[in-house]
């Protein structure tokens, strides 16, 4: 295996290269730093990168796996995003960042536990709002599949560090789709679990109890394996991913909810497509059946994202700090009453049941869109107003927040391909507590489609 397969290789095979001593924890951190040097003064991937802990970490690793340690991710070198605490380092939110965090968030420390190596903290969008990572303070991260586009937000950094081969795996957050909004603009996996899942501490409801924690991976495997050592309890999910999923039946929708004003394109519907056609073809029943979006429903996401990022945004402090589209969400936010978001989150147990008439009649999953377009160009929103680009967030993505309002499983996988080389996603979302068949779906399609052998050129 050479270097840029090692540094491609993801979460499942490093493990076990170190476990066997065909590679140290310090080469791939090392490697790993080399590469960082080489292509993210372009890619921006990082905020901050541990040059000199995560070597210590290594060599303490190399020691336990000498020793007859077989902790699941020992010797692994994960990303963090950064708005999950690592003790002695600034939590920024892609701003200037204030003091350092006393300790590690429990995902972090989950993380430690199960042996993996901290290489650094991910770019976010400022205060982490837009499906797109650009910020005044540290710039524009880039996709690795076309420099001049984003990667999506708000794990923009996370995503782009597993597609560019810059971190084993990579911790990002969803609150609206930021897992699964990167994961589809650099052609990774990734899956918000089920809501509460993973704990969020030392964070209490981020985002008016929309955000999750999760992985961000080039395989599906390796999310399983990253997802076991974070979540608590429950079957093991590399398992899942490992075992065929049987004869399921799979309900095709891509209607965008009600009020977007806008339809995905024939590019973006060119994945589904394909998608069901594989379906069909590896022996599943594909049906045509929309998700049962409605007006309420988007307004209760509408209501609680906006005043969670008001709240976020007021525990931060320094609002001399943030930047004039910022502190136009948060107006927007704050005019957002508690008791309306009370409400909102009350109703979020009848919204669930009106979306699950979607799996009614033995229906096992569903795919949609990621996205309605291409993601967008850097800097295309650059000036815009809070109202312009929440609207422009909405029309560019508005499949994946009724699921975090509601807590269904949801996944975006590398559907597609066009014709010059872009990935195109496409969401799988499940029945409550439904990981284990998403996750085993999802690695079949990952050997049917092979994603794997797909590298951006930027990250040779």
């Amino acid at each position: 295996m050479d270097s840029v397969d090692l540094a491609f290789a993801g979460a499942v095979r490093q493990a076990e290269l170190v476990r066997r001593g065909e590679v140290s924890a310090r080469e791939l951190v090392q490697l790993y730093l080399d590469r960082i040097d080489r292509l993210d003064p372009v890619l921006n991937a990082y905020r901050v990168v541990f040059r000199e802990r995560a070597l210590a970490e290594a060599d303490q690793a190399d020691g336990r796996a000498r020793a007859g340690d077989r902790r699941p991710l020992l010797g692994v070198p994960i990303a963090v995003k950064d708005d999950c605490d690592v003790a002695g380092e600034a939590t920024a939110f892609g701003m200037l960042p204030n003091s350092a965090a006393p300790a590690d968030a429990e995902v972090v420390r989950r993380l430690r536990t199960a042996g993996a190596l901290i290489l650094g903290k991910t770019n976010v969008p400022e205060l982490t709002i837009t499906p797109w990572t650009e910020s005044p303070t540290y710039g524009a991260t880039r996709n690795p599949w076309d420099l001049y586009r984003t990667p999506g937000g708000t794990s923009g950094g996370s995503g782009v560090a597993v597609a560019a081969g810059l971190a084993g795996a990579a911790i990002g957050s969803d609150g609206a789709g930021s897992i699964r909004i990167p994961a589809a603009c650099c052609g990774v996996f990734g899956l918000k679990a089920q809501n509460g899942r993973v704990p969020t501490a030392p964070a209490v409801e981020p985002f008016a109890g929309l955000t999750t924690w999760g992985p961000l991976t080039r395989g599906v495997a390796d999310s399983a394996l990253v997802y076991d050592a974070i979540k608590d309890g429950g079957p093991s999910f590399a398992e899942a991913a490992g075992r065929e999923p049987g004869r399921l039946r799979v309900a095709v929708s891509v209607k965008t909810p009600p009020l977007t004003g806008v339809q995905a394109d024939e590019e973006q519907l060119s994945g589904v497509h394909a998608l069901a056609q594989l379906m069909r073809d590896l022996g599943h029943e594909v049906i045509e059946r929309e998700i049962g979006y409605t007006p309420p429903i988007a307004a209760n996401v509408i209501a609680r994202s906006l005043r969670g990022i008001a709240d976020e945004g007021r525990n931060l402090g320094h609002p001399e700090r943030f930047s004039r589209r910022t502190r136009g969400y948060m107006r927007m936010g704050s005019a957002i009453t508690e008791a309306f978001v009370a409400r909102a989150k009350a109703a979020a147990a009848a919204d669930g049941a009106a979306l699950d008439r979607v799996f009614e009649g033995g229906v096992d999953a569903v795919i949609t869109p990621m996205f309605t377009r291409r993601p967008p160009r850097v800097g295309e929103y650059e000036g815009r107003s809070a109202l312009w680009s929440f609207t422009a967030s909405v029309r560019f993505v508005p499949y994946c927040g009724g699921f975090n309002h509601t807590g269904q499983p949801a996944a975006s996988i590398p559907a597609a391909w066009t014709a010059d080389g872009f990935p195109v996603g496409a969401q799988l979302v499940v029945p409550p507590h439904g990981e284990p068949v998403l996750l085993s779906l999802a690695a079949q399609l990952e050997r049917e489609l092979g994603w794997l052998e797909r590298r951006p050129e930027a990250a040779r």
